[in-house]
């Protein structure tokens, strides 16, 4: 079973390499760490012992960071070393954490790969967040003895389906992972019908409702960035996807004529996608402006496009409404829960299956609202933007909605307690066991 996904998977990346090559010879990106995701170049670790977390992608990355810092602060004598998948992820870990953690690359789920970067790597424990099932490292972890656990848990209805089909590799892939700590009793249920042993399945709630708030002082320096007064009343559209803008502007340029000091910042996405964005804004007939030119080119009848990675979430500080994207057109949502925590009104569509939860803890609390179409968008920021009694109302709202669910950190640092940190060594012992 193994062999056959390894052959796969290795056909897969065949299939990629040609794409990879085009996008590191003809684009400006950053770099993709080829050799570390082959085991190589792995030279500059911290010190043993080392505990090992990997964050896939910008979203986990920002979910990991509280819990990074607990672990560090739990026990100062581990060293994290972070993984990510993708460049933008790397970029939030180097520029929120720096030297406090070292960040490489996942390898890819080849065994040499795997079996290179574990004997490199050495970790006390290694844990995943939210969804990343990779068979065989999760093999190489069991092979070498150490522990795992899935942290922040969370299987959307696109995965639930997919590992569905290969659920006998899955549950294989499962017995080599000690604690599952899911998000929900939904998520719980899932990985359980997956073939997690339901005693080893914990609910632990969402590591994003713990998202460090902004430093003191630091919404006034955003404004000062991004040449805002103060006076303007601002639209932040967070995450958005293709054929999301298009819908937002016909809304902008009708809420404009009733509230001439809107000021809409987009942020796509997928930040490659910004040179389209702004190919969209001026078939509308709009000005942009990037936000890394802020704020000396500050127009203040331009759409802001924000191009750089690991800011949204503190920009949320300044806006008097969030939509959050991904939910007007089928991808799922994204997190709606970082708004909130900054006493924000969030509005979203109806495609939120990826934050099923989350969307329906802020209706409940009155937090937020659902729209389903540029209409609905348009009425719904109308009302918003003209009443700041009701602005307060709803962000005070979602704010309590998600400080209900706070405690994630360290339900996970329990778990980590319990099952993945080495039983103290009794004395006149050669060595100690783990905790079980």
């Amino acid at each position: 079973m193994y062999a056959l996904y390894t052959c796969l998977l290795l056909a897969l990346l065949l299939v990629y390499a040609p794409v990879f090559v085009v996008r590191r010879l003809f684009t400006r990106g950053a770099p993709m760490g080829l050799l570390q995701r082959l085991g190589y170049r792995v030279e500059g670790l911290p010190p043993e012992p080392r505990c090992w977390i990997h964050a896939v992608s910008v979203g986990e990355a920002l979910a990991a960071i509280p819990l990074i810092n607990a672990v560090r602060h739990r026990w100062p004598d581990l060293h994290p070393v972070v993984t990510t998948v993708t460049p933008t992820g790397a970029r939030v870990v180097r520029e929120r954490l720096g030297s406090a953690v070292s960040h490489r690359y996942f390898p890819l789920d080849l065994p040499p790969a795997v079996w290179r970067t574990l004997a490199s790597v050495r970790p006390q424990f290694f844990i995943a967040l939210e969804t990343e099932l990779w068979p065989n490292f999760f093999r190489g972890l069991q092979g070498r003895g150490i522990p795992a656990m899935l942290a922040n848990g969370r299987i959307s209805d696109r995965s639930f389906r997919r590992y569905r089909l290969v659920r006998p590799l899955m549950r294989r892939v499962m017995e080599g992972i000690l604690v599952f700590g899911m998000q929900s009793a939904e998520d719980a249920r899932r990985i359980i019908a997956l073939g997690a042993s339901p005693e080893r399945v914990v609910v632990t709630g969402n590591l994003k409702t713990e998202a460090p708030p902004n430093e003191p002082g630091a919404d006034a320096l955003w404004r000062r960035l991004m040449g805002l007064t103060g006076e303007e009343l601002v639209w932040i559209a967070g995450s958005t996807h293709r054929g999301e803008e298009e819908l937002l502007l016909d809304a902008f340029l009708s809420l404009r004529r009733r509230h001439p000091s809107v000021v809409l910042v987009i942020a796509p996405r997928h930040p490659e996608r910004v040179a389209e964005v702004e190919r969209v804004i001026r078939a509308r007939g709009l000005a942009s402006v990037r936000r890394t030119s802020l704020p000396k080119d500050r127009d203040r009848n331009a759409i802001i496009v924000l191009d750089t990675v690991g800011e949204l979430a503190q920009l949320y500080e300044l806006a008097q409404v969030v939509f959050v994207g991904g939910s007007l057109v089928p991808a799922g949502g994204h997190n709606m829960l970082e708004p909130a925590l900054r006493r924000k009104p969030v509005v979203f569509g109806p495609h939120t299956t990826n934050f099923r939860e989350s969307a329906e803890l802020l209706l409940a609390a009155g937090g937020a609202l659902i729209v389903q179409n540029s209409g609905e968008m348009e009425r719904a920021l109308d009302r918003i933007l003209a009443d700041p009694g009701l602005r307060t109302t709803m962000g005070e709202a979602a704010l309590e909605a998600v400080a209900g669910r706070q405690g994630a950190v360290g339900e996970t640092l329990e778990l980590i307690e319990r099952f993945l940190r080495p039983a103290p060594t009794p004395a006149g012992s050669p060595e100690g066991g783990r905790a079980s």
